[in-house]
C-alpha cells in the first residue's frame, strides 16, 4: 500500500468527481472534478457564466446533480439535503445569510451556538444560562470584531458589520469546510480592511474556499485556485501559476495583468 497516497486521501476534505449540471440543452457545470485539501485556501474564479454559483450550488445540496460523486470527509453526500451538509461540517455564508433583523448579533449567535450544541430552542433562556454557550459567543464576537456593536440590532448594523457577523454565524456551525461567497461584494472601502483581515485570520484547521471577483483579494489569500470557463475547469495550480499561465490572462484577468 502506498502510504503517501494513503495520507493523501486522508488529507483530502472536500471532492467531487465527473460532476455534471444540465438544465435541458444547456451544461451549467461539465464533469467537474476537484479535491480540496484539509487547510486550504481556495479560490474559485471564472468570468460571469462560467458556473462558479452552480457548482457551490451543487456541493451545497440547493441543486441534484446530473451525474458525479460529492465526497466529504470521505463520505458520499451526493443525496443529502443542505442542511445534512451543514451538521457533517459543510457550511457555505451565503446559505445562513438570512439574518433576522430585529435580533442582536448576541442573540443570533446564541442561537446559532445552543442550536448547534443539540439544545434546540433553548437559546431563548437568559444567556448566562449555559456556560459553554456564552464562552462561545464571547470568542466569536471577539474573533469577528463585533463585541462593541453586540447588543445592536442587526438592522443597525454597518454592512461590513453584517457580512462579518455572517461570517460569525458560519464558523459558529463549526465547519470543516467554510464556501465564503464574495464576502466583500457591496463592502464599502472603509470596512472593507477590516473584514480582509478578519477572512485572513480564519481558523487555519478550516478548508475555506473563496468565491470572489475581487482579484486582490484572491490573490492575497488564496493558495491555491481553480479557474473554471464554461461550466468546466480550465486550469488550476498556485496563484502564481495562474497568474502567468496565458489562457486564465486571456479568459478572466485581461492581458497585462501585474499579480504575482
Amino acid at each position: 500500500m502506498d502510504l503517501g497516497a494513503s495520507r493523501m486521501s486522508a488529507d483530502i476534505v472536500l471532492s467531487c468527481e465527473g460532476l455534471v449540471k444540465r438544465f435541458g440543452g444547456i451544461t451549467a457545470t461539465d464533469n467537474v472534478s476537484l479535491k480540496l485539501m484539509r487547510g486550504a485556501r481556495h479560490a474559485l474564479i471564472g468570468p460571469n457564466g462560467a458556473g462558479k454559483t452552480t457548482l457551490i450550488n451543487l456541493l451545497t445540496g440547493v441543486l441534484a446533480p446530473t451525474a458525479g460523486r460529492i465526497e466529504l470527509l470521505g463520505k458520499d453526500i451526493s443525496g443529502l439535503a443542505p442542511h445534512d451538509r451543514v451538521r457533517r461540517g459543510l457550511v457555505r455564508t451565503f446559505q445562513i445569510n438570512q439574518l433576522f433583523e430585529g435580533l442582536t448579533p448576541l442573540q443570533t449567535l446564541a442561537m446559532t451556538v445552543s442550536q448547534h450544541l443539540g439544545q434546540g430552542a433553548a437559546w431563548w433562556q437568559p444567556l448566562g444560562h449555559d456556560q459553554q454557550v456564552v464562552q462561545r459567543c464571547e470568542q466569536l464576537l471577539a474573533q469577528f470584531h463585533l463585541t462593541e456593536v453586540m447588543d445592536q440590532p442587526t438592522q443597525e448594523l454597518a454592512y461590513g458589520k453584517r457580512r462579518l457577523l455572517e461570517m460569525a454565524v458560519a464558523l459558529a456551525c463549526e465547519p470543516s469546510v467554510l464556501l465564503l461567497d464574495e464576502p466583500v461584494a457591496g463592502v464599502p472601502a472603509g470596512e472593507r480592511d477590516e473584514l480582509l483581515r478578519t477572512v485572513a485570520a480564519l481558523p487555519a484547521a478550516v478548508t475555506v474556499v473563496l468565491i470572489e471577483h475581487d482579484m486582490d483579494l484572491v490573490f492575497s489569500f488564496a493558495n491555491r485556485m481553480t479557474v473554471l470557463v464554461n461550466g468546466a475547469v480550465l486550469t488550476e495550480g498556485t496563484p502564481a501559476e495562474m497568474a502567468a499561465d496565458p489562457r486564465v490572462k486571456e479568459v478572466y484577468l485581461g492581458h497585462g495583468d501585474s499579480h504575482g
